[in-house]
């Protein structure tokens, strides 16, 4: 019995960290397509500056994630404006907030082209 629970613990410590890099690999792709650094994922507070600069959006948006509840409404907005950075609609947009884990690989490792969002 005892055997079965730690091999399930591996089997999901292997999961999760598979899930990481996928991530990783997608965000580093979705920066170097955009012509940013990928290895900018790795620095925490710089790769928001990053994303921000990829959705054009301005420098200082960085501050509002502390504040609370705003930081919930720019996450939104930013993935929103991710999406259609990349060719893809505003419901593409919605979905990447509550399944990143699909939408972002797409935008990262799929067939979708960066174009600057002009404010």
């Amino acid at each position: 019995m005892q055997e079965s629970a730690g091999s399930m613990g591996v089997f999901g410590i292997i999961i999760y960290l598979v899930l990481v890099v996928l991530m990783i690999v997608s965000y580093w792709k979705i920066f170097t397509k955009a012509g940013k650094p990928g290895w900018a994922i790795f620095i925490p507070i710089y790769n928001i500056i990053v994303i921000l600069e990829v959705i054009n959006r301005p420098i200082w948006w960085i501050l509002l994630f502390f504040v609370p509840v705003v930081n919930f409404v720019v996450l939104i907005i930013m993935c929103l404006d991710l999406a259609k950075s990349f060719g893809k609609d505003t419901l593409f947009g919605v979905l990447t907030i509550f399944f990143p884990i699909i939408c972002l690989p797409i935008l990262g490792l799929g067939s979708a082209q960066y174009s600057k969002i002009s404010r």
